[in-house]
């Protein structure tokens, strides 16, 4: 057996089933053991910025790493900066680069590249492959890397791929997330007890279905406040979900609510930090002498932890839940309001939502809060691009479930080759476009500098309608129904006949007023 095959074995018996791949020629022994392997299932992007981002998608929904096979330098770096949305997500990847042979390498031919030095950057667990004989190996211990809620990077130079003394790697044990020490539970549920002013702040596993749940029991024991991180990778939403209150995106009105706190309890996040950085004001949000309580990190098991902090405190009681709230359906022209509006009104009972919604987001989310039930997949890292590659990851992984896609027009065009993705696997995505043609959280940004205009060239760099794109010809193209909006009736029909229809569809919401 080649080292190219005791890979493949070795991921599938790790419980990899998924690549995203855009190959080259250093890739080909891997490539030609897909054939042989047909457990796994190879999906082609037409840029790796799309399998970075759709491998995001998968491990969100099913808590199990997805593969990415890049080809060498050039291609890991088009595939960074999804890779830092899936760092910021802790989401589990397995991201495999192809190298040249390690003898030619040294000759610095054309597409050599640091491989390590760029992989560093946004991986947490970094090798390269030595030899066919260890390839297995290396594989499956980039699979367990993975599992602790981290981009793990696996560096395989051609030659480690050829040979014929390779062997599977026996599967990786599975091992536990973590979180605070029963003895650390209690202490934490003593010291809210009674503190009304205390802040429970939520991300990660925490804001699952049970985790949720598990958060507004204690808020209905202790009268706590209950908040989650504006960046969540998944969160469960809808009808009959546990509530809760976003922690302030503005970072003044966020330093006077965690200020208000006598303490603070981090249940899957880490203390947070201001988004953006403005004089005279500080980069940690909560304020000096606010004390700070870790009943779970980023990637630990804060659901479980929740749950234990419930159970500390007898809290049996169930909390506060969204009821049922169906939006009426819009008229007038499209604009934030009536795209929330429409989506609240249709959205598919157990619909996974990924979502880039930057200047948009506040009354779309608003208006889906009671919903069908469902499940939202956020902007985790700031970079954008991201929401058209997350939902291909996203429908692979669930494919008897409806994707929902709200991609902002300006980050849409970083990752659109993902629209051909949907198409050539016929996953059932319904993409929207928020077409306000401009960088508005840019504009919003500038005058935050004191600024009272808005000077000539900073507006033309601010303007991406200029040509206008035309989305709805554009997901034609790629292969698929195209539809363009200007009225919010017309934006519901259309919406409504897509998500009634199998298969991929998109609608270019225009903003008109």
């Amino acid at each position: 057996m080649n080292g190219a095959e005791s890979l493949v074995r070795s991921l599938v018996a790790a419980g990899v089933d998924r690549v995203f791949t855009n190959p080259g020629s250093t890739e080909m022994e891997i490539i030609k053991e897909f054939d042989a392997v047909p457990e796994l299932r190879p999906v082609l992007g037409l840029f790796e910025g799309v399998c970075t981002g759709a491998a995001d998608g998968y491990a969100r929904m099913t808590g199990r790493p997805a593969a990415t096979l890049l080809h060498v330098g050039p291609g890991l770096a088009n595939g960074l900066a999804n890779l830092h949305n899936a760092k910021r997500a802790y989401s589990p990847v397995v991201n495999i680069a192809g190298d040249y042979p390690s003898y030619h390498s040294p000759h610095d031919p054309l597409l050599s590249a640091d491989l390590e030095g760029l992989a560093s950057a946004m991986s947490g667990w970094v090798r390269r492959a030595r030899s066919p004989a260890t390839l297995g190996q290396d594989g499956a211990d980039a699979v367990a890397a993975a599992r602790e809620g981290q981009v793990a990077t696996l560096i395989v130079p051609q030659d480690a791929t050829w040979g014929d003394d390779a062997t599977p790697a026996l599967p990786p044990p599975e091992v536990s997330r973590g979180r605070a020490a029963d003895s650390e539970v209690e202490r934490i549920a003593a010291s809210i007890a009674g503190d009304k002013t205390a802040i429970l702040l939520v991300n990660g596993s925490g804001l699952s279905e049970r985790g949720l749940a598990a958060a507004n029991r204690v808020v209905a024991k202790t009268g706590c406040r209950l908040m989650v991180e504006v960046f969540a990778a998944r969160m469960a939403r809808g009808a009959g979900r546990g509530a809760f209150g976003p922690l302030p995106g503005d970072q003044t009105v966020a330093l006077e609510t965690l200020g208000s706190a006598r303490s603070v309890v981090l249940a899957g996040t880490k203390p947070p930090v201001a988004y953006l950085a403005y004089e005279g004001l500080p980069s940690l949000l909560i304020p000096e002498g606010v004390a700070t309580h870790h009943l779970a990190g980023p990637a630990d098991d804060a659901e479980g932890a929740l749950e234990a902090l419930a159970l500390a405190l007898d809290a049996t009681t169930p909390g506060a839940a969204y009821d049922n709230v169906v939006p009426e359906r819009p008229t007038g022209p499209v604009n934030p309001k009536t795209v929330g509006a429409a989506i609240g009104s249709l959205m598919p009972d157990n619909a996974i939502v990924a979502a880039e919604t930057t200047t948009s987001g506040g009354p779309i989310f608003g208006y889906t809060r009671g919903a069908a039930p469902h499940d939202w997949l956020g902007l985790t890292g700031g970079s954008i691009g991201m929401a058209i590659p997350l939902a291909v990851g996203a429908a692979v992984a669930c494919p008897d479930r409806k994707v929902l896609c709200i991609q902002s027009d300006g980050g849409g065009m970083y990752t659109n080759q993902a629209l051909w993705t949907l198409a050539r696997e016929s996953l059932n995505v319904v993409t929207v476009i928020l077409s306000n043609r401009r960088y508005k959280i840019l504009e919003h940004e500038y005058f935050k500098t004191g600024a009272n205009t808005l000077g000539a060239k900073a507006d033309r760099l601010f303007d991406i309608g200029n040509p206008d794109i035309d989305w709805a010809h554009l997901g034609q193209g790629m292969g698929m129904e195209g539809h363009r909006c200007t009225e919010a009736e017309d934006f519901t029909a259309k919406l409504e006949a897509a998500l009634a229809t199998d298969g991929p569809q998109l609608i270019d919401a225009v903003y008109s007023g």
